[in-house]
């Protein structure tokens, strides 16, 4: 059987492939990989489907043995690649043998390295998914020391090299926005506020959302707002008047007005953001 074990987790180490939409209605979050771009790349170096589930890591990277030869392809965010302890490429596909082990350094640039296995992780799906949700606990675990992962057949021959790679440029990330459903709910000058300045990256940022320090935004209506739904982007403003944007692992109702809704051409880029990096919404 083509498998993988895991030697060492990580920080957060889950499987992920696009997602499960369409299960909002019964309480269930759209998991999948929050670079959808990165793991797409992934799995087209090594000759799978797109959809094909992946490993995401966070800031820590992970180390795998696999059972049998295949080939492996790293992308997202930059890191150091090792293969039974000699440097590899990264963002390329190797060819891996059997018995030998991998080693996805911590990111050096970005946040989450995606890590594509020819024939992809082959856990049994869930509502049609293999994705981790790490807020309703649906899916596969986060992976620990010692897990073995099935792996499905190769389908097809790797690409070695793929030429539609995204590079980020540097300084603030910047995210293009529409006015939410409760934009009504601010004062007149908060979207202004909120395309006119410069937010940073919480350190209580995860799958769920990216929780931004900065200006506040002022409502003009400070009643309860019933719970209604959220969609994925959504940029919610708690008490604190601060912004966070909704993320894959997103809850499917809140209770606090949404400002505004983040386009999803531009969410890949919140998954690469650390700690104390910066944003502007455009």
């Amino acid at each position: 059987m083509r498998s993988v074990r895991v030697e060492h987790a990580g920080p957060l180490t889950t499987v992920q492939d696009r997602g499960r939409p369409g299960w909002a209605h019964l309480g269930v979050p759209r998991a999948g990989a929050l670079d959808g771009p990165a793991a797409d790349l992934a799995n087209r170096l090594v000759g799978n489907d797109e959809d094909a589930a992946v490993l995401e890591t966070t800031l820590g990277g992970v180390t795998l043995t696999v059972t049998a030869a295949m080939t492996v392809a790293v992308t997202g965010a930059e890191c150091e690649v090792t293969v039974g302890g000699r440097a590899v490429a990264w963002g390329e596909a190797v060819a891996v043998a059997a018995g030998r082990t991998v080693r996805v350094g911590p990111a050096t640039r970005g946040l989450r390295s995606y890590v594509g296995l020819a024939g992809g992780v082959d856990v049994s799906p869930v509502l049609g998914s293999r994705a981790t949700d790490t807020l309703a606990g649906v899916g596969p675990a986060v992976l620990r020391d010692g897990d073995m992962l099935p792996v499905g057949p190769a389908l097809r021959l790797p690409v070695h090299v793929d030429t539609h790679r995204v590079r980020r440029p540097g300084g603030p990330a910047r995210l293009r926005v529409v006015p939410g459903p409760r934009a009504d709910w601010f004062d007149d000058g908060a979207l202004a506020t909120l395309t006119g300045s410069t937010y940073t990256v919480g350190a209580e940022s995860n799958r769920v959302g990216l929780r931004l320090s900065g200006p506040r935004l002022a409502r003009r209506r400070t009643e309860e707002l019933p719970s209604e739904g959220i969609v994925l982007g959504a940029v919610q403003v708690p008490a604190s008047g601060e912004p966070l944007v909704f993320l894959h692992d997103h809850p499917t109702t809140g209770g606090y007005p949404v400002v505004a809704v983040v386009l999803p051409e531009d969410l890949p880029q919140c998954a690469q953001l650390r700690p104390g990096d910066e944003v502007r919404f455009l």
